[in-house]
């Protein structure tokens, strides 16, 4: 890929797609000396105009391709699956309403009618190349400060998340069940992901179930499968997650929440590695790598006798405990970032900023539902807040009243305070409520503030108190 630097040069070239050759010298010579123009008629120079990367624009006449332009438009589909660093140019001399917009539903960047005025096309054409060019490096920054601070998909660069990444790494390419433990909205489908996208089983089925969100009635068929007329409205025979899952990976989420009868035939499954349906009579041989998850204390189900111990044995192998977030130094402005980007782009608004002092908030937010948290709070900011800049008081309340941060930010506003007007407003309140709570004796008042009876005294009469109460 160049950088936009790349432009600065005397020449750049570009391919012209067209059927009317005695047009192209004079193209190429309205185009000169900014553009170096070559000829693209036949399938194999289209083709070797599409495989030049240093070819930067092609220009397509779409009349010159036949009577149908649907010719041409898909040429411009298939330019544009193949090249999304080309800028594209339809020109025709068709007034139809509708082509343009079919080029630009094709892939084309510009639109010209002919004849052509090619002083506009020059600028036209340039600026299309610059903007393409700054987009391109722009991405490509992006891209390179993701791939410094991300794996797999996974964001974070804590010491905490680094022994993930090397935990996901020591298991990926080995068929060993995994059990993925940590709090709510910690991740654990992202790792799952990530071990099945390293692993030798990357292209073979990859099935997921929460198991806590399909009701127990139904939960036993969706793992298993059933045959047809094995109970009331299997009016056909079912293939279970397990059996889809031959070849590939299967990941239970909140396994913990399986009754007892199920945690007794999934070991069976991992025992024998062969599944029987619902009413049926016969097992098949399944071949599949489990990965489970959970966010319950596993020890502790198994001692109050919840959760099976032998199947804890069977899937507690290679156990890779998720951190919380509050347990993630360094990875939340890394994460903030990371879904302002993706919620910007989703819901067409400018990128936001946060200023410093919410992110200071939110940072020494405890974040009880961890990253999923925080992609909701983010997602709400963008959605909620015309503002550009998000800023402390955009904040939920909840965050706001935990922080240290926004206690300091209420404490001293923006403009400062008067600090012994403050101090001298603070002592007046503690002096009325005591005397108000020991029905104005000055003794009393004394011993509920912690000082001395003869300072009590002094202060009273300071603030002209001492009328107010006998002690």
């Amino acid at each position: 890929m160049r950088d936009a630097t790349a432009l600065s040069g005397p020449e750049c070239r570009i391919a012209i797609i067209t059927a009317e050759t005695e047009a192209f010298p004079d193209m190429r010579h309205f185009l000169a000396p900014r553009f170096d123009a070559l000829l693209a008629q036949s399938d194999k120079q289209i083709q070797s105009a599409v495989d030049d990367l240093t070819i930067r624009a092609i220009l397509i006449d779409l009349d010159s391709m036949g009577g149908d332009p649907s010719d041409a438009l898909q040429l411009l589909r298939d330019i544009r699956q193949i090249r999304d660093d080309l800028v594209l140019v339809a020109i025709t001399r068709s007034n139809s309403r509708s082509v343009p917009l079919k080029a630009s539903e094709a892939g084309a960047d510009e639109f010209f009618l002919a004849p052509l005025d090619f002083q506009e096309l020059q600028i036209v054409l340039w600026r299309a190349i610059e903007k393409r060019s700054l987009q391109l490096e722009g991405q490509r920054l992006v891209e390179q400060a993701e791939n410094k601070t991300s794996f797999c998909g996974l964001i974070g660069v804590s010491e905490a998340m680094q022994r993930v990444y090397q935990a996901i790494h020591a298991v990926a390419d080995s068929n060993t069940t995994v059990v993925l433990r940590g709090e709510s909205g910690t991740g654990k489908e992202l790792i799952a992901g990530a071990i099945v996208q390293l692993s030798s089983r990357s292209d073979k089925p990859y099935v997921c179930l929460n198991c806590s969100a399909i009701p127990e009635n139904l939960i036993e068929s969706e793992l298993f499968g059933h045959e047809k007329g094995a109970f009331t409205g299997a009016d056909t025979a079912k293939t279970g997650l397990i059996e889809s899952a031959h070849g590939g990976t299967l990941f239970l989420d909140e396994i913990t929440t399986l009754d007892h009868s199920l945690q007794s035939k999934l070991l069976r499954v991992l025992q024998e590695r062969t599944v029987q349906r619902v009413g049926g009579r016969s097992s098949k041989k399944i071949d599949f790598r489990l990965i489970a998850a959970s966010n319950d204390n596993l020890e502790e189900m198994v001692h109050q006798g919840r959760f099976r111990e032998d199947l804890y044995y069977r899937i507690n192998v290679v156990p890779i405990f998720i951190p919380p977030l509050r347990e993630r130094p360094g990875d939340l402005p890394l994460l903030v970032d990371h879904f302002l980007r993706i919620y910007c782009t989703a819901n067409n608004r400018p990128l936001k900023q946060l200023e410093p002092e919410a992110l200071e908030i939110m940072e020494d937010y405890s974040w009880p539902g961890n990253v999923r948290e925080l992609e909701n709070v983010i997602q709400r900011l963008i959605i909620m807040n015309n503002s550009p800049i998000i800023r402390a008081g955009h904040l939920p309340q909840p965050m706001l009243y935990s922080s240290a941060a926004s206690q300091e930010a209420i404490l001293i506003p923006e403009d400062g305070v008067d600090f012994d007007a403050e101090m001298d407003r603070i002592e007046l309140a503690y002096l009325t409520a005591a005397l108000n709570r020991t029905g104005g004796s000055k003794s009393a008042a004394a011993a509920l503030l912690r000082i001395d009876p003869q300072r009590m005294k002094y202060l009273c009469r300071k603030r002209k108190l001492a009328a107010a109460a006998q002690g």
